[in-house]
């Protein structure tokens, strides 16, 4: 790790971070709360996704169903409109809709072959975004002058990292410059984050394998052909288990590569000082 102690941490001129966790435990509000204390670069996973990789994939998406419409057509044909999408940190909606869910069109869904390419495009996407992270702190520096630097993580990095090796490219390329910190919750917060999301489903990037096991199975269970699934149902019925299978991932990458901080702790007092605090007896309880 690139800091050895709490004090190690706490004189560091350049403080440097990669959160990880379930989408919904904080790094998005900390990231938010260091960046607007004026001295952290926030560099959010998402939406470089969104702006720099799959920015033309969502376009084309809305530009195909514009072309549905004759009015919307005859525009696009003689360049008389344009249609992009409208990505922020604080609305990477675009990003979640052109992934979308499998199963009945007629529902919201697409057939699960062109479910898996755009899960597909979107792990592609996200491992160079992930990779990209040394370039954005170097950039932070030397472009705007922050001294310190947070990355911002989708919940799914841990779909395409192999833990258990120490020679994984994306965490070794990111423990070079960071400090990998996961954001631990407990089965309080596992409730609550299944609540939400069963009031309000949303797309989910997975892992081909466990995308693979959760949609035969679903099938099976419920003696179903592809194109009859509900969408939301079938997201909803996975997410649980996404959960489920994430969660040893998280701590094999904290236990190898970086630190673990609890979510209440975090959340409690959502400061830069106690990120600053938890970050340091962190450190020093990792230490042998």
């Amino acid at each position: 790790m690139i800091y050895t102690s709490a004090q190690d941490w706490l004189n560091a001129p350049n403080k440097r971070v990669v959160l990880f966790a379930m989408s919904g435990l904080g790094k998005t509000h900390i990231s938010n709360l260091l960046r607007d204390g004026g001295d952290w670069f926030h560099y959010s996973i998402d939406y470089r996704i969104g702006t720099r990789y799959m920015g033309e994939y969502i376009a084309d998406n809305a530009k195909r169903e514009a072309m549905k419409v004759p009015f919307l057509r005859d525009l696009l044909m003689s360049d008389s409109i344009y249609i992009g999408s409208n990505i922020s940190f604080h609305n990477l909606a675009p990003v979640s809709a052109y992934l979308g869910k499998p199963g009945d069109p007629a529902r919201g869904g697409m057939p699960i072959d062109e479910y898996r390419k755009r899960q597909d495009q979107f792990r592609r996407a996200e491992m160079a975004a992930l990779l990209d992270t040394g370039y954005f702190i170097d950039r932070a520096i030397d472009l705007y002058g922050y001294p310190h630097f947070v990355c911002d993580t989708g919940g799914s990095i841990c779909e395409w990292v192999d833990p258990e090796d120490p020679n994984d490219p994306i965490m070794a390329e990111l423990s070079k410059h960071a400090l990998l910190v996961w954001i631990k919750g407990d089965e309080a917060h596992t409730q609550e984050l299944i609540r939400r999301f069963d009031k309000a489903p949303k797309p989910m990037a997975y892992q081909p394998e466990f995308l693979t096991r959760v949609w035969d199975q679903y099938l099976s269970e419920n003696n179903i052909e592809p194109d009859d699934v509900d969408p939301n149902a079938f997201i909803r019925w996975t997410y649980a288990q996404a959960l489920a299978h994430r969660q040893p991932r998280y701590q094999m990458m904290a236990d190898r590569w970086g630190l673990t901080i609890d979510a209440h702790d975090l959340m409690a007092d959502a400061s830069p000082a106690n990120f600053d605090a938890l970050i340091a007896r962190a450190l020093d309880q990792k230490r042998p």
